[in-house]
């Protein structure tokens, strides 16, 4: 029994103590005085009976009534149900409350919104009202009861009844009531007990069934209608997941139920934090509590709650829900949340399903809110049952004795359920409800509930029922019920009596305030009360304990497929097979299914399989392999554990866990590898929550077979958190609840016994598991602590498992785990110190949980230390002999093939290649073989870095996988730590990135040590970034020179060469007029200098060994002997050559002027005076002298000044180039319009001459020499032409800005009314004016801001926006980043690589060089030289007018051609190859700014659009893109002619011709190379002589070179041509049988194979078809130029009776001219060719119309034609016979020709074909006999049909159709042997 109530006060409204007007609560009485022993009166009920403060009331207020919330120290509730009235106030308080004050706290109570009835009598004016509060103190919770109570003693007071009021109290006081579930009330005056306060009134109070559920009343019901369902819900994760909760209302009791129902909601989960239904006004700074609550405020201080910013909100009156930004709650898991909310609705709103019917049924009555609150409980039961379903199989028992001690293996529970990655179910795992759920119901002998039998027994019914709502609701009704009948017994005996005050009672003058009771007599009333009880026996509470049933196993809450990994029994049987053929010693068989293994072990399944396999191989703990086994088990392990989490929630890691410590193998006599030492490195050994399942599981496994009979103890190994074994009887739950049940009727003795047992059990655990710590935290080589600091670092584990393990242990552990950094600090202390602290902390964790005394675990504690200590030394010899061990198979070396003079740096350095983020190599989308991983070995030579290994997934074959690329083409190198694709093992690698699109993304072998990977990361530095550029391969290929020293020829044949260098530097030493000097790095001059030429001292320097005579530079033409060898050597440069080819001006012997031109060659520049970087021999205007030209190059940056460099042959307009202008040039001259006085500066004087000069430019152009007319486009006003300025190639892209429209239509001056093109082509070629500028200047619009153009000028610019060369920089490197990216991207597909491509903005550079090349062009052919003056003059520049060029004069398209332009604009006019190119040290900071790469990505542009107008083809782009930057050959190294004389590079190759050593320039190579193989022809050369090209150049008409994005793993980049060669084919004839050739098909792998080399291609095949024949004829085949010149001759004189008009070549096509594609796939003669004659990859680009093809076909079989002359001659005689093949193979019909003029006997499948099967050469025929059948001849022919030939080499057997023909068949041949 229990008392009803514990204590009855009275309190009153008193004056504040500093008397502020504010009241204060004052206790007048209480009773009883005394404490109860039990129960100690709780402080602070002043404060709750007034919660928004005691304020006095102008008026009477009805009395109200609530139920406030205590809770004590011991976390007991103490319930307060406090009755308020209100009284007079006495004259005393009167004087102390003055008026004023009681208008102030009238406007307040308006504000706490007090309710008022308007009185018929008011009270007199001025009269006050102070309430007074009746308040029952009870552990109980009645509210019902407490109300009637209260109700009564008012009643008694106010109506003035005949009842003593003490007795009422006092009785109160005394009234016991049955306890909850106490021996299930067996009668109902137990159950339900009527109490009588002794005023006639009668009560029945029913206690509860069960004391567990909690009793709800109608709360719930209310909370849903207050709030809704989807407010409720966000409320209830709120709460589950520990967020802070604050109810809001103007009514206390609504906030007392709010918070009763939504702790209702928690069952059986309990609330464990802050719990305060109604907080008082003065307590309102609780709500700023760091921990969660649940807390009811009056809403009048919501403006107080405003500032709270992690709080959830619920307005109960205005049903809102407010969730902060900041907080985020968890919803519930899919499909638990939908199915709960559909539920929820058919309870709440049963109307709704009917709401569409057609005709619905009669309303059904709703049921009561008590049955409905009932209802939505059920559904939560539910709920809860279905979340937590099968919890009971994770529990770990550790103790029984004295005490359960029981922990929950949360890991395993979130990985069976399939719940890993929810967030709700893991915080809820984590909190403090479900701790205190798992200690109280985890117990497994106790009284069960509802929730219990629920969990156990209803799961499967809830599964069956999801889908149908009917039964669901059932479930719902049946479970109301049962909680229903909990809280109501005894429905039928609940009849109450109790007098109540009449209506507005409150309002009658009450003639005195509430008497003040007589403590004496209630206190022996009490008394009397509690001598009773003394007498009778205490109540017990009979609590009916049984064995809580576990229920099914658990099972996942959805049933996911796990995505690609489904294991199927095919991928186990394959785990199955694998480990078999291991321990059977069928190692290569175990090779063969151990990818498909690794593959498969991606599933949980097939990880499981293999634990439990390898569990069989296990004898007695232990299994001896030898060192391949142990390989493979090491391997399959670290596969299974790589894909585990740190918490190993599907308990893999602890399967494997006895298994690592069991396998192992002898490394030599008493030393003993385990496989521990091998799988160490994965995140899960170092997380602590891991390590306590894994204990509490092992303990739970040793404690039940303490008390089980060995007969039954069958499984104890039974893993942790796994299901046990069906055979198994009793679970370890079962076993304890058993010995819980016991355990009262043991002697002392034998539960001392008991207990004692299972301390050993857990302490001897505790030291096993110590050791199995330190077998896996400890590194094999503990020197090496790296391992354990790149292993997720343990500290940082620690730390955070915090979060994780504080619920469930002592505070004071938790403090201790923060104490230290765990293994942060590895680098100071040694890893023993930080391992010993790591399993210290495990052991004092689980030690203090399981209830290990202190003294064993001080003992552990002193054990630890030695434990790993002692492992170290056995480890110390382990790995020691370890590295003796030879390395297990791996694969031999294989050497790389080096070019003649490459010579090895570092022999190779065994790594595993790693797929770089390009699909093809490692399988990828394409779905070829997974050629990447791969392993074997990097190679550093003298010019490349070169890799050469195997794949690593044996199923791809014997595969070589080769990547390389030159030293020189290093773009950023960086370490980086990666996993080895065989063991899994973390080690340190390197990525190497290069500008020819390679990279190697290796990880070195643990066998490389770290002092050689950094060997060769300096070594590679060395030799990327030389000191000089000398030391490049370039130059010490082929020469003995020491490094740093000049390298000299060794045989000087040629002194005037030599002499003619030194001369030549000598003069130039005298013209800058310096004595010492020494070499330094290349500077242009800073911005400050470039008005003015260079002072004296900032000369750039040279240095020589000569003596140096100062002189000075006089221009003039008698020049001195060595000066005119210098000349005649100048002549020879190509940019001469070009100038005389153009018509530019001659030199004459004596370099007389020829006046009739109108410019001429000038040699003013011929020792480099002027401009460093220009060539010795410029063209300039004739009328200019050469001494005026150094005051005008003053204007431009770098001394560049205009030169021309082109002539068109038509338009006679001339293309110059310059340096951007200074700040003085230009803009002075277009701003000083008045003619300059005598007296002015050199700068000014400067600008008169650059006028000067720019006039002689325009009058040396024939068509405007005398011209008067004016000639610009500035007529046009900008406005009038703004609208149409952007079109066809003028026109910027619209992204980026480029050319404005503005200054587009001034230069394109066309008619407003020209129709646009699309596409960005060109405009029709009549798009310009007759008015037009005779000169314009393309600068920079930044250089030239506020210039004016002057219409008396007859020049005119143009500004234009261009990027600068660090935006090429910036541009290449996102460029290099999309094509290598260098890891897998995020999303597969083409998608990333196209936004990466874009956000290069690489193709939207390439659109504006087209752009503004082509724009120039229009200018010159339309009659208009062009001036191209942007940034130095080096890099922009340079790409434009060498783009016009080639657009502009189909010379430049040849080989030739192109040669010449490059050597001409790129070389001579100074494009800084080395500064760009970065190639040497001092360039290192600038890094690699490809310009040149940038320019042959255009002619690639060009060249896709028009493929008939170049000679060379697409791959000698790409072979100059990779030497140029590969230094391989000195043609692109240094800066300028200047430079490349100073080190006796520029003349060298007319010395002695080296024969065969290696070449020195690249065009040399290119020359030599084409002698040998058409590589660098382009078949489809057809050119129209006049065609200038306009191409496309929107970015949509461009195209992403296939030289980034290519690769051939086979052999490496094919550039290096001696490298890249196959293994050359057997010819046809050396077939021992004579018979058909087999096919030559073969399969092509993306990435693998040279996709271009290995495609059929016609006309290689042909021409290998001629060498072979000429081959035959004994004739020396010709060179294959000459043929393909002389078979294009007669197409051509062919192709004109045919009707066709135009010359043309193999292919006519029948797209436009200026836009022929490829479009024809020539396809004749089986694949493949032993020359590799095709390696433009041009073949593949689809198909055009049916017509050009066949056009194709006919020029083909012309071609064929040429070579078989007239069938006369050619075939003598032909006719089918039977030929019998080589031994064992059968008779077969061909086709046979006699060749009387090849002397030869040829066969052919049938009479058409044109492709020879075999041929005999007549020559070694010996003789023609009569022959026999043999087997297999035909069966119908005469036997004289037969004969034989006989050759030196073989007998042929023959067989004619009858006699009369093999009669003639051997005249024929008898005669061709005697004609011989």
């Amino acid at each position: 029994m229990a008392r009803l109530a514990d204590y009855f006060v009275l309190v009153a409204f008193g004056p504040h103590p500093r008397g502020s007007g504010e009241g204060q609560g004052q206790i007048l009485q209480r009773f009883p005085e005394k404490d109860w022993e039990d129960n100690p009166f709780p402080q602070g009920i002043e404060l709750f009976c007034q919660p928004s403060g005691w304020q006095l009331c102008p008026e009477r207020n009805p009395p109200t009534f609530f139920v406030a919330v205590l809770t004590d120290i011991n976390s007991e509730r103490h319930y307060c149900a406090c009755l308020t009235f209100w009284e007079p106030v006495e004259p005393t308080q009167e004087a102390v409350c003055t008026t004023e004050d009681a208008m102030e706290r009238e406007e307040e109570a308006d504000e706490g919104g007090r309710v008022r009835l308007l009185t018929a009598a008011p009270p007199q004016a001025g009269q006050l009202f102070a309430p007074k509060t009746l308040v029952l103190v009870s552990r109980l919770d009645h509210t019902e009861v407490f109300r009637n109570s209260l109700g009564l003693i008012y009643a008694i007071h106010v109506e003035g009844l005949n009842v003593c009021l003490e007795n009422v109290i006092g009785n109160l006081l005394t009234c016991t009531v049955p306890l909850a579930g106490g021996s299930q009330l067996d009668s109902v005056e137990e159950g339900a007990r009527t109490i009588s306060l002794g005023a006639g009134d009668r009560q029945v109070i029913q206690t509860p069934l069960a004391d567990s559920l909690p009793v709800s009343r109608c709360s719930v019901a209310l909370l849903f209608r207050q709030l809704g369902i989807t407010n409720v819900l966000s409320l209830f994760c709120a709460a589950l997941t520990e967020h802070k909760v604050l109810f809001l209302s103007r009514s206390y009791q609504r906030l007392a139920d709010a918070c009763r129902g939504l702790l209702a909601l928690l069952f059986p989960l309990r609330y464990s934090f802050t719990y305060v239904p109604i907080l008082p006004a003065q307590l309102l700074e609780v709500l700023s509590t760091p921990t969660p609550f649940i807390i009811g405020v009056n809403a009048a201080f919501q403006a107080e709650t405003q500032e709270l910013l992690d709080v959830i909100v619920a307005d109960l009156d205005g049903g809102t829900v407010t969730v902060p930004e900041c907080v985020h709650i968890p919803p519930l898991p899919e499909p638990l949340q939908s199915q709960t909310h559909n539920v929820l609705s058919m309870v709440l709103d049963p109307e709704l399903e009917l709401a569409d019917l057609a005709f619905p049924p009669p309303t059904t009555s709703s049921s009561s809110l008590k049955m409905q609150d009932k209802e939505l409980r059920a559904v939560f039961l539910r709920l809860f049952a279905q979340l937590l379903q099968g919890y009971r199989w994770c529990l770990h028992i550790v103790r029984i004795h004295p005490e359960p001690v029981i922990r929950f293996h949360k890991a395993a529970f979130l990985g069976q359920r399939g719940l890993v990655e929810d967030d709700f179910l893991m915080k809820v795992l984590e909190g403090m409800a479900f701790a205190g759920f798992v200690s109280e119901r985890g117990v497994p002998y106790r009284p069960t509930d509802l929730f219990d039998e629920l969990v156990a027994h209803e799961v499967a019914r809830m599964r069956a029922d999801e889908n149908n709502p009917q039964r669901v609701l059932r479930h719902v009704q049946e479970l109301a019920e049962q909680l229903y009948k909990n809280e109501n017994p005894y429905p039928a005996v609940a009849m109450h009596k109790v007098h109540r005050p009449g209506e507005a009672s409150h309002l009658r003058r009450v003639p005195r305030p509430f008497p003040r009771l007589n403590e004496g007599t209630v206190q022996w009333i009490v008394d009397q009360a509690a001598a009773k009880m003394q007498g009778a026996p205490p109540a017990v509470k009979a609590e009916r304990r049984t064995t809580v049933p576990s229920g099914p196993p658990m099972t996942a809450i959805l049933e996911r497929c796990s995505g690609p990994h489904v294991n199927s029994a095919r991928r186990l049987e394959v785990v199955r097979n694998c480990i078999s053929y291991v321990f059977e010693g069928k190692m290569l068989e175990a090779k063969k299914l151990l990818p498909a293994v690794l593959r498969a072990l991606k599933g949980r399944a097939a990880r499981r399989c293999l634990a439990q396999e390898l569990h069989l191989h296990v004898q007695q703990n232990r299994a001896v392999l030898d060192h391949q086994q142990f390989d493979f088990v090491v391997r399959m392990m670290n596969c299974c554990l790589q894909d585990c989490t740190s918490l190993d929630e599907h308990g893999i890691a602890a399967a494997l866990l006895p298994l690592v410590t069991a396998f192992c193998r002898k490394l030599s006599p008493g030393v003993t590898q385990f496989a521990y030492s091998c799988v160490q490195e994965h995140v899960v050994w170092s997380t602590p929550q891991f390590w306590e399942a894994m204990f509490y599981g092992d303990v739970q496994t040793h404690i039940r077979a303490l008390y089980l009979e060995p007969s039954e103890d069958q499984a104890p190994s039974q893993e942790a958190g796994e299901a046990p074994s069906q055979e198994d009887e009793r679970s370890a739950l079962d076993v304890a609840s058993e010995q819980r049940r016991l355990w009262p009727t043991l002697s002392r003795e034998k539960q001392q016994e008991l207990v004692q047992k299972e301390e050993s059990t857990v302490f001897s655990q505790a030291i096993h598991y110590a050791n199995r710590m330190s077998y896996l935290l400890l590194p094999l080589d503990s020197s090496k602590s790296r391992l354990l600091r790149e292993r997720a670092g343990l500290g940082d584990l620690e730390s955070a498992s915090n979060s994780l393990v504080t619920n469930s242990m002592a505070g004071s552990v938790a403090e201790s785990y923060d104490t230290e950094s765990g293994f942060e600090d590895a680098e100071t202390c040694d890893v023993a110190g930080a391992v010993v602290r790591f399993i210290n902390r495990f052991v004092d964790k689980v030690c203090t949980e399981s209830g290990v005394t202190s003294d064993h675990l001080k003992g552990l504690h002193v054990m630890v230390p030695d434990i790993v200590q002692m492992h170290i030394e056995t480890l110390e010899a382990v790995h020691r002999e370890s590295k003796r061990l030879p390395p297990i198979q791996k694969p031999k070396l294989l050497r790389p093939r080096l070019l003649p003079g490459e010579e090895c740096l570092l022999d190779g350095l065994r790594v595993y290649l790693l797929p770089d983020g390009r699909e093809e190599g490692a399988g990828g989308s394409a779905g070829g073989p997974a050629l990447l991983p791969a392993e074997g070995a990097v190679f550093l030579t003298t010019y490349r870095v070169i890799f050469t290994g195997m794949p690593t997934d044996p199923l791809v074959g014997e595969q070589v996988v080769v990547r390389s690329f030159p030293v020189a083409a290093l773009t950023k190198e960086k370490r980086i730590s990666v996993q080895t694709p065989v063991d899994q093992l973390l080690q340190d690698g390197l990525q190497l990135r290069s500008c020819t699109f390679q990279l190697l993304k290796m990880a070195f072998d643990e066998e490389v040590g770290s002092d050689s990977a950094e060997l060769f990361r300096k070594q590679l530095h060395k030799l990327r970034y030389p000191s000089d550029i000398r030391d490049t391969f370039a130059f010490t290929l082929g020469s003995s020179h020491t490094s740093g020293r000049p390298s000299r020829v060794t045989k000087d044949k040629s002194p005037s060469f030599r002499t003619f260098s030194r001369n030549l530097v000598k003069n130039a030493k005298k013209t800058m007029g310096r004595q010492y000097v020494t070499r330094k790095k290349y500077n242009p001059p800073g911005w400050e200098h470039r008005g003015q030429p260079p002072p004296e001292d900032q000369e750039d320097e040279i240095s020589v060994s000569e003596e140096l005579e100062p002189s000075t530079l006089t221009p003039s033409s008698a020049l001195k002997p060595s000066d005119r060898m210098t000349m005649s050597s100048l002549v020879e440069r190509a940019c001469c050559r070009d100038y005389q080819r153009l018509g530019l001006g001659t030199l004459s012997s004596s370099l007389s002027r020829a006046k009739s031109e109108p410019f001429r060659i000038s040699p003013v520049n011929r020792m480099y005076a002027i401009c460093r970087s220009y060539p010795g021999l410029l063209i300039v205007p004739q009328s200019i002298q050469d001494n005026a030209l150094q005051r005008v190059s003053r204007c431009y940056r770098q001394n560049r000044f205009p030169v021309v460099c082109w002539r068109s042959g038509r338009s006679k307009a001339v293309l110059l180039r310059s340096g951007g202008l200074h700040g003085k040039g230009v803009v002075g001259l277009f701003k000083a319009q008045n003619a300059p006085s005598p007296g002015q500066s050199q700068a000014d004087s400067s600008s008169l001459e650059q006028e000067k000069y720019l006039q002689a430019v325009v009058s040396s152009m024939p068509r405007y020499a005398d011209a008067s007319g004016r000639n610009t486009l500035s007529g046009f006003s900008s406005a009038h032409m703004g609208s149409h300025g952007k079109r066809g190639s003028v026109r910027a892209s619209g992204r980026s800005g480029g050319l404005g429209a503005d200054v587009g239509s001034r230069l394109a001056g066309r008619d407003v009314l020209s129709p646009p093109q699309a596409n960005g082509a060109p405009p029709d070629p009549g798009f310009l004016r007759p008015q037009r500028a005779a000169l314009y200047i393309i600068g920079d619009k930044a250089q030239l801001k506020g210039v004016r153009p002057d219409p008396l000028q007859q020049w005119e610019l143009v500004p234009i926006e261009v990027f600068e060369a660090r935006q090429v920089k910036a541009s290449f490197k996102k460029l290099l980043k999309a094509c290598v990216p260098g890891c897998l991207a995020t999303e597969p597909g083409p998608a990333s690589f196209l936004r990466s491509l874009e956000d290069s903005e690489w193709l939207i550079q390439i659109h504006k060089l087209l752009q503004i090349s082509v724009l120039v062009v229009e200018l010159l052919d339309s009659g208009s030289s062009v001036l191209v003056s942007l940034e130095d003059g080096w890099d922009i520049t340079t790409q434009v007018v060498s783009l016009v060029q080639l657009l502009s004069d189909p010379f430049y398209r040849t080989l030739e051609g192109f040669r010449l332009l490059v050597e001409k604009e790129w070389l001579s006019f100074g494009h800084r190859f080395s500064h760009r190119g970065a190639h040497t040290l001092a360039g290192q900071s600038s890094g690699l700014t490809p310009v040149f790469l940038q320019f042959l990505d255009c002619v690639y542009q060009v060249h896709l659009q028009f493929p008939m107008e170049f000679e060379f083809s697409q791959f000698y782009l790409k072979f100059l893109g990779y030497h140029h930057a590969s230094r391989r050959f000195r043609t692109f190294l240094l800066d300028s002619d200047y430079e490349r004389i100073e080190l006796g590079l520029l003349y060298e190759e007319k010395g002695e011709r080296r024969g065969q050593l290696a070449c020195r320039s690249v065009w040399e190579y290119v020359e030599r190379l084409s002698k040998r193989t058409p590589v660098f022809y382009n078949y489809m050369y057809a050119p129209e002589d006049t065609e200038v090209l306009r191409p496309y150049s929107n970015v949509s008409n461009l195209k992403v070179w296939d030289f980034y994005t290519e690769e051939t793993l086979s052999e490496g980049p094919p550039y290096d041509w001696e490298l890249a060669q196959g293994p050359p084919e057997p010819p046809e004839e050396e077939r021992p049988d004579g018979g058909a050739p087999q096919s030559r098909r073969r399969v092509v792998w993306p990435c693998y194979d040279s996709r271009p080399r290995v495609q059929p291609d016609a006309i290689s095949r042909l021409l290998e078809e001629l060498q072979r024949l000429e081959t035959e004829l004994g004739r020396p085949p010709e060179r294959w130029k000459d043929t393909w010149d002389r078979v294009k001759a007669a197409q051509r004189l062919e192709g004109r009776p045919d009707g066709r008009g135009t010359p043309s070549s193999l292919l006519v096509s029948s797209v436009p001219h200026h836009r022929r594609s490829l479009g024809v796939y020539l396809q004749e003669g089986p694949v493949g060719s032993t020359l590799s004659l095709s390696l433009d990859s041009d073949q593949s680009s689809g198909s055009t119309t049916s017509s050009s093809r066949q056009a194709a076909r006919r020029s083909t079989s012309t071609l064929y034609s040429q070579f078989q002359t007239a069938e006369s001659e050619n075939r003598s005689y032909e006719g089918t016979l039977y030929k019998k093949g080589a031994f064992m193979k059968p008779w077969k019909a061909r086709w046979f020709v006699l060749d009387k003029t090849k002397h030869q006997l040829r066969y052919y499948d049938h009479r058409v074909d044109t492709e020879c099967k075999g041929v005999i050469d007549l020559a070694e025929v010996e003789a023609v006999a009569p022959g026999t059948p043999t087997m297999g001849a035909p069966k119908t022919v005469d036997e004289k049909a037969f004969f034989d030939v006989k050759t030196t080499r073989r007998v042929y057997n023959f067989c004619a159709q009858d006699v009369p023909s093999a009669q003639q068949w051997v005249d024929r041949i008898q005669s061709c042997l005697s004609d011989a």
